[in-house]
């Protein structure tokens, strides 16, 4: 079992079962003897501690890395992603006033007397995410995908080979590769990227679930208590999003981040449903949105635009790198949106992307300019062309359109 902090803790089964009737039946006299107590819930607090004083490791050398696997500093992103920007709020020398909410937020659950239990969960998930959020810290710019799918899988399976290749073709271009360190898809997804281009997020539960020996001891490995957090460090990470077929886990990470993707709270990105050749998993599920959720207009027409099914790797990987083919990446500045992008469209395209999109403007029209004054804090996207517009926020499906068409 690899811990929150990188480290790695080992206990034979026989051991552990010693240790939960020891527990159960000795818990009286255990008491006495707190501050030696060896338990999971004991040793992370410790660990952590001893993380908090060390530097965050160097940024990543982009020098060797093809130009479609560098996109926008992670740090400079807001959070959530519709927050709109405002001259230097993302400095790290000006976040005095979060820090002192922190602190603030802290005084107030001592003054309301929190349960221990809730203060547990707090504690443990700032410290989760601090030491998540430093471990991916150096890989801020360099391109993810994230990589979906269940854990029982077997190697010889067509979506275990799928997966792998999917994920072996996007580290040829550069990409790096997130999965949930477990077996099965993510082990596949590891395996076809390597060991120096995989990341890892672990869960812990009741069982034990091992990481997979492709991520297993990397430094770029984290094991995390709470679904949410995982979760959190899956979506907030990544340029992109694969699902290979998978239970009802997969089914969750699936439908949050579309779902994330239709409210605008991410960053719009390209999410590809991979099925094996011929295989009808997502397929099926595309039948099912159609026949239900778009008959019964519980969603948009457009919002089907927020996804692609295919069965085919090549079309995942054609799919994720057409994205950024131009489009580059977005922000939120004052009431306008804002894409950043590798060439400017000519003028004749401009005036047919006014008509064709006019109905996602809340008033005004598309119009290209140099970078904004907000957009000091990123020097390396200076001499990219902009194009703002301001957007109807609950466009989001024809928001996705729009990137495709900027793309052609």
């Amino acid at each position: 079992m690899v811990d929150p902090v990188g480290g790695s803790f080992h206990l034979p089964p026989i051991g552990l079962t010693l240790l939960g009737l020891v527990q159960n039946r000795l818990r009286p006299i255990l008491s006495l003897f707190a501050p030696f107590n060896f338990t999971r819930e004991s040793r992370p607090a410790k660990a952590l501690s001893m993380e908090s004083t060390s530097p965050p490791p160097p940024p990543e050398d982009l020098s060797k890395l093809p130009s479609e696997a560098i996109g926008d500093d992670e740090l400079q992103r807001p959070q959530p992603a519709d927050e709109p920007m405002s001259a230097g709020n993302l400095s790290e020398s000006k976040n005095d006033d979060l820090y002192a909410m922190l602190r603030d937020t802290i005084e107030r659950l001592e003054a309301d007397r929190t349960a221990r239990g809730d203060l547990k969960i707090l504690s443990r998930t700032l410290r989760e995410l601090r030491y998540a959020f430093k471990v991916f810290r150096p890989y801020r710019r360099r391109r993810k995908v994230t990589i979906f799918g269940s854990a029982r899988t077997a190697p010889e399976h067509p979506d275990y080979i799928a997966a792998e290749s999917l994920a072996r073709e996007m580290a040829k271009h550069g990409w790096m590769v997130i999965t949930g360190a477990g077996d099965g898809i993510m082990a596949a997804g590891h395996k076809g990227a390597g060991r120096e281009a995989s990341m890892g997020l672990n869960i812990m539960l009741p069982f034990e679930q091992r990481s997979n020996p492709f991520i297993e001891g990397d430094p770029k490995l984290v094991t995390l208590k709470y679904f949410f957090t995982r979760k959190l460090m899956f979506v907030k990470e990544c340029s992109a999003v694969v699902c290979a077929p998978g239970g009802f886990g997969t089914l969750d990470e699936t439908l949050e981040t579309l779902t994330l993707m239709q409210t605008g709270k991410q960053t719009m990105m390209p999410l590809v449903l991979l099925d094996r050749p011929g295989g009808s998993f997502w397929k099926d599920l595309g039948v099912f949105i159609d026949r239900h959720l778009l008959k019964e207009r519980l969603i948009s027409p457009d919002d089907v635009a927020l996804f692609r099914i295919t069965d085919s790797v090549e079309e995942a990987v054609e799919e994720v790198l057409g994205f950024y083919r131009n489009y580059h990446s977005s922000r939120y500045i004052r009431n306008r949106l804002v894409f950043r992008l590798h060439q400017p469209i000519s003028a004749q395209r401009l005036e047919l992307l006014n008509h064709k999109f006019f109905d996602i403007l809340v008033d005004g029209k598309f119009e290209q300019s140099g970078p904004l004054d907000e957009e000091v804090g990123e020097e390396e996207l200076a001499d990219m062309p902009r194009l703002s517009f301001h957007f109807d926020r609950r466009q989001l499906g024809r928001l996705r359109m729009l990137i495709n068409f900027v793309n052609e």
